[in-house]
């Protein structure tokens, strides 16, 4: 493992220089910031394999005709459950040195993403920080929001999007048929994304936090270690998921939602050989567009919170997280 992030580090300043400069995103500040690291840095360092999962899927898939990328990422997925996911990395990993041609073509998208993964670990901050009282825990996480919403040019919509946007379109759902096992770990990270917010609300005392944050970490390695079969086999959701956590903010729980969805499309633009490689860029867009747009193409709320039973069973989307 460290060979190989090696060599990508190395390249690092190389492959930045040929990039043009470009905006970044900063988090909101506060004191409770790497709380989650500090008291649960197994999980938290979890994350930094999930940048890796997610930059390499989409390099692998943007620069190889689809038959030699599923070859390449059956490597990646040896490596990240044999290795990186076994021991994961101290410190967050430049996604740049990884996904250097994505993030050419789809820069927009990757600062998108990079958005919404700083609301996930801020909100775990927040629920990790001891010195927070429940009410004022919930109403920096509100805060949270609000800061991530600002940010008008990156942020996902607070209402639930159509699932008709993720597997309904022409080049829907062909990322999960050719390559179901990746897809399959992919979902797993999303289980854990949101189930993880569900740890810290199963009961009042902080003093179980730890042990709570073990247990959903562990029913993860059980889904990874049980994999094809044990791999959720529909997205999961939010409001299936983690429940107590969508009840008690919604407008984060969509953003999530939102974001679980856009991973999919764009894995399946990028996988779909009927979009050219020079066209992937533009549909990219085009799906943001869509995908950002508050007034369109929507999932009532009644029906987002029925999806666990609509999509055959909380069950397929890996089940409730927490007790």
């Amino acid at each position: 493992m460290i060979r190989r992030l090696l060599i990508v580090l190395l390249a690092l300043p190389t492959m930045l220089m040929a990039q043009q400069r470009r905006d970044e995103v900063r988090p909101y500040p506060g004191s409770f910031n790497w709380q989650f690291l500090g008291r649960h840095a197994d999980a938290a360092r979890l994350f930094n394999a999930f940048d890796y999962g997610h930059a390499i899927l989409y390099e692998r898939l943007l620069t190889l005709p689809l038959k030699d990328a599923k070859v390449a990422l059956a490597d990646e997925y040896d490596f990240l459950v044999g290795d990186l996911l076994v021991k994961p990395p101290r410190f967050a990993i430049p996604e740049e040195a990884i996904e250097p041609t994505y993030a050419k073509v789809a820069w927009r998208a990757k600062v998108t993403f990079d958005w919404a993964h700083i609301l996930h670990r801020q909100i775990y901050d927040a629920y990790a920080d001891p010195r927070l009282t429940p009410a004022e825990r919930d109403a920096l996480i509100e805060r949270i929001t609000d800061y991530y919403l600002e940010e008008t040019r990156y942020a996902l919509p607070t209402v639930p999007k159509s699932m008709a946007l993720m597997d309904e379109q022409p080049f829907s759902q062909i990322f999960r048929r050719e390559v179901p096992q990746f897809n399959g770990l992919i979902w797993s990270y999303h289980w854990l994304q949101i189930g993880l917010y569900e740890a810290f609300l199963t009961d009042d005392d902080r003093s179980n936090d730890a042990a709570s944050v073990r247990q959903v970490t562990g029913r993860w390695r059980a889904m990874v270690q049980g994999a094809p079969a044990a791999y959720p086999s529909v997205m999961p959701m939010a409001p299936a998921v983690a429940p107590r956590f969508s009840k008690a903010h919604p407008r984060a729980a969509a953003i999530f939602d939102n974001l679980h969805m856009l991973h999919d499309i764009i894995s399946d633009i990028l996988a779909a050989p009927t979009i050219p490689r020079a066209g992937k860029g533009a549909e990219i867009q085009r799906q943001l567009d869509l995908m950002q747009d508050p007034t369109r193409d929507l999932m009532g709320a009644e029906h987002w919170w029925m999806m666990g039973d609509m999509m055959g069973g909380v069950g397929k989307m890996g089940g409730v997280a927490g007790g």
